[in-house]
């Protein structure tokens, strides 16, 4: 049976703002209040989803989240009308406001971890909802994720959706962001690689200073038993705690693989040598790594062009193609490294360059606006197809953005109560256009 790799992209949302909230994320804090054009960034993913779409992959569409979050709100104590509520928090508390107005589901590469069936137990494509626990404005997702999750997936015959896991920091897990599937067809059983920063109950281990390490050794293996993985088929790697300091605050900041080809710079891991041989052991035929050495690519550079957070996607045709973001091209040491790396003919034969720059000014480029789940024809067929991505969805959807969206919001804007009345009105638009039925706190 033949299976694709399916993208599914984040839908910017309607208070797409820069509050600077995720400590570690050097771009976040770097454009911290500076205006914001929702309407541009939502246009912008959607371009991508669409050039994507026509390049012959399979492309889904999921909904973002409910912002202004004021349920949360009120169970953070603030009372009386949902206007009274944004007053209030406000006047008392403009950071946790900032907090529940965050469009941060924009980057679904957090929103879950994907094991395909080809790799499962059971035989069926299994999702867990990543808890998010290090930050507190993303820590408040999963719960919507998972219901947007299952209207998207909604057949049980062919899909399995766990809870998060427990929203306590030994269990932090990051979702697809840490985790990267190997494989030599789609359709094969593959080998699952999955990233942490710390170990959780055992301090014995090196763990970073600077920054905090998200994601736990402990969340790896949690989501390995729930999603009923063969441990002979498992990788589980430490990244390295030096870079993580430097602003690599996830692994797909540093590391991006596909089918047989990882492509990581080469201070990724903590015991780099040991974690290519396990790779190679488990995966068991040819192993394509290319490795950027530090003398070309700075972590800097790395971080601040989002080299890493590029998409390497395999055409139709089966070539490998790096989607990146705009900033690669404007750093000569990057670009020039890609052209290199074009020419030697490594494994990756073409490179498609984005204009990501409102998704990119907050910390996230093209791999982190994607989840990525490898789908069976019959799978593919069971999706909700109101989610996949076609020439008259795309018109509709940069038409309900024309109609719905602001084109520049700050911090002050966030009080103001009819962001809240244009968030839920386009938000229950496009739950309909998507067919997701009611998922949003408001509209139960």
């Amino acid at each position: 049976m033949s299976a694709v790799e399916a993208n599914f992209d984040g839908l910017v949302g309607p208070t797409h703002n820069y509050s600077g909230l995720s400590f570690g994320n050097v771009a976040s804090a770097k454009n911290q209040a500076t205006p914001s054009n929702p309407k541009q960034a939502a246009l912008q993913g959607l371009a991508k989803m669409k050039a994507l779409s026509d390049m012959g992959l399979v492309q889904g569409i999921l909904a973002p989240q409910e912002r202004p979050d004021i349920a949360t709100l009120r169970r953070l104590g603030f009372n009386g009308s949902d206007q009274s509520v944004l007053a209030e928090a406000a006047r008392q508390a403009p950071k946790v406001l900032a907090a529940c107005c965050s469009a941060s589901s924009m980057w679904t590469a957090n929103a879950a971890t994907v094991s395909p069936s080809a790799d499962t137990m059971d035989g069926k494509v299994h999702f867990t909802p990543a808890n998010l626990i290090n930050k507190f404005h993303r820590s408040i997702e999963h719960e919507v994720t998972g219901r947007i999750l299952k209207a998207t997936f909604a057949d049980d015959n062919y899909f399995v959706h766990h809870p998060a896991l427990p929203s306590v920091e030994h269990f932090g897990d990051e979702g697809a962001a840490n985790h990267t599937r190997f494989c030599h067809d789609y359709a094969q059983p593959g080998v699952e690689f999955f990233v942490f920063g710390r170990h959780a109950f055992d301090g014995r281990f090196p763990k970073p200073t600077t920054y905090p390490a998200r994601h736990t050794f402990e969340a790896c293996e949690a989501v390995t038993r729930l999603h009923q993985l063969d441990s002979d088929k498992v990788v589980i790697a430490q990244q390295n705690p030096e870079v993580i300091d430097q602003g690599v605050f996830h692994n797909d900041v540093i590391a991006v693989g596909n089918r047989n080809v990882l492509f990581c710079h080469e201070q990724a891991f903590l015991d780099q040598p040991a974690v290519y041989d396990e790779l190679k052991l488990k995966l068991s035929g040819d192993m394509r790594i290319i490795e950027v050495p530090t003398k070309s690519v700075s972590i800097e550079d790395a971080v601040t062009s989002y080299l890493f957070n590029s998409q390497l996607v395999t055409m139709p045709d089966g070539k490998n193609v790096l989607i990146l973001p705009e900033e690669c091209r404007n750093n000569p040491r990057v670009w020039a490294y890609l052209e290199q790396l074009l020419s030697d003919k490594q494994g990756i034969n073409d490179i498609k360059v984005f204009d990501l720059k409102q998704s990119m000014a907050n910390g996230g480029g093209p791999a982190c606006l994607r989840l990525r789940v490898v789908l069976t024809q019959p799978e593919l067929a069971a999706v909700n197809p109101s989610t996949l991505m076609s020439d008259a969805v795309y018109g509709r959807l940069c038409q309900w953005v024309e109609a719905h969206y602001r084109d520049r919001l700050v911090e002050a804007d966030l009080a103001d109560p009819s962001l809240l009345v244009e968030s839920r009105t386009a938000l229950d638009e496009l739950s309909q256009i998507l067919g997701l039925g009611s998922v949003y706190p408001f509209q139960q």
